[in-house]
Formats: structure tokens, C-alpha cells, sequence
């Protein structure tokens, strides 16, 4: 056990590291967005919207069924009829996703404009019109996307789990190259190509895994096969239940398109992509590797074991999390100047995303949980009380925007986000909780309040210090780096501190670690 315990912490630990990669990658990516076109300008917006159109039809259609239908479906298969079978249906359903995400690419070129009104009807009528030309521009993203995420789904499936947490890095290279050398020469329209060659090659670059697994494709559209049907019949509702992100993103685009002449849907996303940098390194890694485990085991009816698995992987990322999340609201100012400000993305751009960013980041746990408890769901093949959690978090988030968007602005949109992403995981928890002897038990709430109060104390201390120093340091990139560099210190030297003293079991486990990589250094 111990054995299997250390391996799936390397495991982890690298895909993580792999992911934190791509991360970064990607806040600097949206750096040189801010600074060559801020958040206020007319290219600016229309291309956020046009970014965020097909990414959020292809998580509401089609992620679902190859996060969570896929994956059960291919690891029953890999367990009861061996890897032969498994790969044949591994084709089929690759080839079934690519006919679809051409359909849906085809039919979002064609209905662009009305899409982009959908999306954003506080958009003038310039800004409309460039944004649905970038739409069209960028819906083949959805096609890419579909054949990049069913490779992913094999890979993960087989344990192989460093080549699809690198996608990221590739597409987000690709970007970066083009802001250096091409952006002046091409502007908007070329960004948009850029990112349709990033997602192509977040396919091409998992061929050769592919092959070293002996899994090679043949064209099967047959939609009535054994493991087709089953995945169809697991895809309505698991489809539907993993809409909460994707909707909730469309329904605070929505609003925020009439904020600050349309400037709220840029502040939004600028923050919601640096809260997911964060979350995205460990809540997804975690997920990512511990599906497909949680799947076998349901193929396995090993219920302890698929019980004790979830129950250690919440209590670990809570650990992480909490204080993430502390830290992010803390220093959101600071984060959010020293990564965007300069050029195009002004004071004002700095300070309504450094709002949106303390809010949305109080949402983090939230967050954590329901990606954890979604995926334990899936791993069942039940979508059933995802589906019902999930329709009720959206409509929370609908009244939330409703009521507080005009007395808050985009603070009121960031806290309807989270408001939202609680109540989905809470919804989650709750059956869960009731199955057999439950996931939760008295001594990981003691646990809790541990990690709570070492966060609370983390963050007053972490506050006192920006405080004091901001007015000491000098102005400017430097001193804000400085400023973070040092906060970011304190702030995990007195949570690890905190968390030591009330006896955590992740605070002994990460200075054990951190012992033996001394002893070989």
C-alpha cells in the first residue's frame, strides 16, 4: 500500500509539475494580451468573446462525454474484455467525436453572429461584428479540441498521464512565438490563427505515445456499438451536470458585456484565468490522474477503497487549496498589476480585475470540491445528482448576477461565481456523504478547522506584511515582484508553521519530503 501510495504521489507530483508549466506559460501569455490590447479597446473585447464561444460549446457538448463517459467506458473495457477491445472502442469513439465536433464547428461559422449577440448584447454594433468574423475565425478549435481531448482520454486511461498534462505548454508556446514576431504584422486576425495551430498540435503531439501503445486508428462512425450505446446512455446527464462552469462563464459574460462598456467581460476573464492557473495545477492534476482509478475500482466493486480514495484526496486539497485561496485574495492587487499592468491594461483595467480576482478566488474550495466529487460521480457512471447539483448552482448564479451586478459591478459577478461553485459542491457532498459509511467522518472536520484556522492566521499575518511594506519598496515590476516574492514566503513559512503545530498529517508528509530531497542534495 505504501508502495502504491509513493507512486501515485510521483505521479502527481509530476503531472503538476508538467501542468504548473503550462500555467505559467499561460498567465504570460495573457500578459502580452493585457499589454497589447488591455481590456477596454474594441479588438480586445471582440476577441474574448470570440475565444470564449467555442471553447464554451465544446465543454458544454462535448468535454462531458470525453471527461466523464469515455474514460469509465474504456476502463470497464480495459478490465473486462483486455486492451484489443478496449482500443477498438477507443477508435470508434474518437471517430464519432471528430464526425460531431465537424458538425458543431460547421454550424457555430454559419450562426456566429448570432452567437456573439447571444453571448455579449451589450456589445455596439462594431464590436459585435468583429467579434463574430473571430468567431468564425476560431470555431475549428472545437474539431481540434474534440481530437485532442479523446487522445487525452486514452492516455489517461492507460496511466499515461505526462504527455496530455503537456498540451497546454505546446499551444501556449505557439501564442507566445506569435506575440513576439508576428502580432504587429497581422494583429488580431493572425492571434486567432495562432491559436488554431496551438490546438492542432495539442493532438499531433500525443501520436507518437499513441503509437508506442500499439493503438492504432481505423475509421468506425458506427454509432450503435456495444460501447458506443453505453456511453450515450451515460452522456445526457453526465452532459448536462458538467455544464455548471461553462454556463455559469456564459451567464457572467452576459452581464459583464454591460459593465464599463463592455469591459467586465475582460476583467472577468483575466481574473478567472489566474484563479484557474492556481486551481487548474492542483485540483486538476489530482483529478486527472485519480479518475481513472476511481473508475476501475467501480469496475472492481472495491467500495472501501473507492471511498478511502476520495476521502484522502478532498482532505489533501484542502490543505493546498484553503491557503491558495487566502493568498490570492490577500495579494490580488499585486498579482494582478505585476502580471498585466503596463501598455494597454491601465489603472482602471488593473483595478476592476483586482476586484473580480478577491471574489472569485473566495470560490476556490468550492471549486476544488466539486471537479473531486464530480469526477467520483462519473467514476459510477452516475450523472444523475450531478445534473440536478448542477442546475441548481446555475440558477443561484443567475439570481446572484441579477441581484448584485448593478450595486457591485464586476465584484458582484465574481461573487455570484462563487456562490455558485459552493453550492455545487456542497450538493455533491450531501449523497455522497449517506452512501455506506460515508466519505466524510469526524475526525477529517476536526481536520479542517485545523487547516481553517492556520489559513485565517496565514492570511492576517500575509496582509500586515503587504501592508507595511508597499509604502517601503519602490514602484514599478520590481518592487511588486519583491512585494510578492516576500509575502508569498511569510505566508507559507507561517501556514506550514500553523499547520505543524495543530498536528496536520500533510504538514509532517511535505517536511518528510522536503528532508529527503535535502539529504540528496
Amino acid at each position: 500500500m505504501a508502495k502504491n501510495n509513493e507512486n501515485a504521489t510521483k505521479t502527481i507530483s509530476m503531472v503538476m509539475a508538467i501542468t504548473l508549466l503550462g500555467k505559467v506559460l499561460g498567465l504570460y501569455r495573457d500578459h502580452l494580451m493585457a499589454v497589447h490590447y488591455g481590456t477596454t479597446g474594441m479588438e480586445a473585447k471582440a476577441f474574448y468573446i470570440a475565444s470564449r464561444i467555442p471553447r464554451v460549446f465544446f465543454d458544454v457538448v462535448f468535454a462531458s462525454a470525453i471527461a466523464a463517459c469515455f474514460i469509465p467506458v474504456f476502463s470497464e473495457y480495459l478490465t473486462k474484455k483486455g486492451k484489443k477491445e478496449a482500443f477498438r472502442f477507443g477508435g470508434n469513439f474518437l471517430s464519432v467525436m471528430a464526425l460531431l465536433t465537424a458538425v458543431l464547428t460547421v454550424l457555430g461559422m454559419v450562426f456566429a453572429q448570432p452567437l456573439v449577440t447571444l453571448f455579449a448584447d451589450g456589445y455596439d454594433a462594431e464590436t459585435a461584428a468583429l467579434a463574430a468574423s473571430l468567431t468564425r475565425a476560431m470555431f475549428p478549435t472545437v474539431l481540434f479540441t474534440g481530437v485532442a481531448f479523446s487522445f487525452v482520454g486514452i492516455l489517461q486511461s492507460m496511466d499515461r498521464f505526462n504527455i496530455p498534462a503537456l498540451i497546454s505548454t505546446v499551444s501556449n508556446l505557439v501564442i507566445i512565438g506569435y506575440f513576439f514576431f508576428l502580432d504587429d504584422r497581422f494583429g488580431v486576425y493572425g492571434l486567432a490563427a495562432a491559436y488554431l495551430v496551438g490546438w492542432l498540435l495539442q493532438a499531433v503531439i500525443q501520436v507518437p505515445t499513441l503509437r508506442q501503445l500499439d493503438f492504432h486508428y481505423h475509421p468506425d462512425f458506427s454509432f450503435r456499438s456495444e460501447g458506443m450505446r453505453k456511453a450515450f446512455s451515460l452522456m445526457g446527464p453526465v452532459m448536462v451536470s458538467t455544464w455548471v462552469q461553462p454556463i455559469n462563464l456564459t451567464i457572467n459574460t452576459k452581464f459583464g458585456s454591460h459593465l464599463y462598456d463592455g469591459a467586465g467581460v475582460s476583467a472577468m476573464e483575466y481574473s478567472t484565468n489566474l484563479y484557474l492557473v492556481v486551481a487548474g495545477v492542483f485540483i486538476l492534476s489530482i483529478t486527472n490522474v485519480i479518475f481513472p482509478k476511481l473508475s476501475r475500482l467501480t469496475a472492481e466493486h472495491q467500495e472501501d477503497q473507492f471511498r478511502d480514495t476520495i476521502r484522502q484526496t478532498v482532505h489533501s486539497s484542502l490543505f493546498f487549496v484553503m491557503p491558495m485561496a487566502a493568498g490570492m485574495m490577500t495579494l490580488a492587487r499585486p498579482m494582478v498589476s505585476f502580471l498585466y499592468g503596463g501598455g494597454a491594461f491601465d489603472e482602471f483595467s488593473v483595478n476592476i480585475t483586482s476586484q473580480a480576482l478577491v471574489w472569485v478566488s473566495l470560490g476556490m474550495v468550492g471549486y476544488g470540491l466539486q471537479n473531486i466529487l464530480s469526477r467520483a460521480y462519473f467514476a459510477q457512471q452516475n450523472g444523475r445528482t450531478p445534473l440536478i447539483a448542477g442546475g441548481i448552482s446555475i440558477l443561484a448564479n443567475i439570481v446572484g448576477c441579477m441581484l448584485l451586478t448593478e450595486p457591485l459591478g464586476v465584484a458582484g459577478l465574481a461573487i455570484s461565481s462563487t456562490i455558485s461553485s459552493t453550492l455545487y459542491a456542497l450538493l455533491l457532498l450531501i449523497p455522497l456523504q449517506k452512501q455506506g459509511g460515508g466519505v466524510l467522518n469526524a475526525g477529517f472536520g476536526k481536520d479542517t478547522m485545523k487547516m481553517l484556522l492556520s489559513t485565517v492566521g496565514m492570511a492576517a499575518v500575509v496582509l500586515a506584511v503587504r501592508y507595511g511594506l508597499e509604502n517601503l519598496l519602490p514602484q514599478g515590476k520590481l518592487g511588486e515582484l519583491v512585494l510578492l516574492g516576500i509575502c508569498a514566503l511569510i505566508g507559507v513559512a507561517v501556514y506550514f508553521l500553523l499547520a505543524t503545530l495543530t498536528g496536520l498529517d500533510e504538514a509532517k508528509m511535505v517536511r518528510d519530503m522536503a528532508k529527503r530531497v535535502w539529504k540528496r542534495g
